[in-house]
């Protein structure tokens, strides 16, 4: 498996406190069965600002002591990058990365909203070439109450990628359950861990491909796996799952009418 989303690099974020820590997670992702994982710092959310050269280097150190532990696990830079007013200047500058130098960039709107300036930003970063990649939008209290919402950045060119301990229902059947319908009308196309650390926020990815295969079917299991193996190769991912559901979006807005 690939992991296209995680905070294993130390001293970033919130995520890995130190060497120590990146390594036993790095361990947990081989034990988990993910080979490759693309390290995403918080960039420019109100707290943390990762710029890509330093990210890079950070990688390079993660990898060399891997090789000394023995892992074989691959770490490749990226960026969980808060939308801001100057983001598109910065990528410019080239202070932003992509995800392991692909043309997909990992974006991340605040929990509770979605900005007013994120349609337009999508919308500029297309017409660059790139793919937005919306981090775990189903986490997003807009959303939630109107899916209308990311259905119109995905019909803009972005992807959907969703927590897969969402996936799983760590954080509640709720969370899971709307992880699950999002996927069927073709609102995400990745599933990633998000990992911050080997206790509360771990891996977790085969849990959650658990999940596809037994509740969308072993097409959809195979469907987010290669999506994530194409975003590492810079390949064109499937937008669409030939076995989810192919009803109008009306049944989708029915689902969350009726939510409880």
């Amino acid at each position: 498996m690939i992991d296209i989303h995680s905070h294993i690099l130390p001293f970033m974020d919130d995520g890995a406190a130190d060497y120590d820590a990146a390594l036993a997670m790095a361990l947990d992702a081989h034990n988990d069965g993910i080979t490759t994982v693309v390290a995403t710092p918080h960039h420019a959310n109100g707290v943390y600002m990762n710029p890509a050269p330093e990210i890079e280097a950070a990688v390079r150190v993660l990898n060399a002591k891997l090789q000394e532990a023995g892992n074989p696990l691959v770490v490749l830079p990226g960026q969980e990058i808060r939308i801001y007013g100057e983001l598109l200047d910065d990528l410019e500058r080239g202070q932003l990365l992509t995800l392991a130098g692909s043309r997909y960039i990992l974006l991340e709107m605040p929990s509770s909203r979605v900005p007013r300036t994120m349609e337009e930003t999508c919308h500029e970063l297309v017409i660059q070439g790139m793919v937005p990649v919306i981090a775990h939008p189903e986490r997003n209290a807009e959303v939630a109450a109107d899916p209308s919402k990311l259905l119109r950045l995905i019909e803009l060119g972005a992807l959907g990628q969703v927590t897969a301990q969402s996936m799983a229902g760590v954080f509640g059947s709720k969370l899971q359950k709307l992880s699950l319908e999002l996927c069927r009308q073709h609102a995400v196309h990745i599933i990633a861990s998000d990992a911050h650390d080997s206790v509360h926020r771990p891996f977790g990815l085969s849990e959650a491909y658990g999940v596809v295969r037994r509740e969308l079917g072993e097409e959809s299991f195979d469907f987010f796996l290669q999506n994530a193996r194409d975003i590492l190769a810079n390949n064109e991912i499937n937008r669409v799952n030939s076995i989810q559901s192919n009803s109008k979006l009306h049944r989708l807005f029915g689902f969350f009418s009726r939510k409880g």
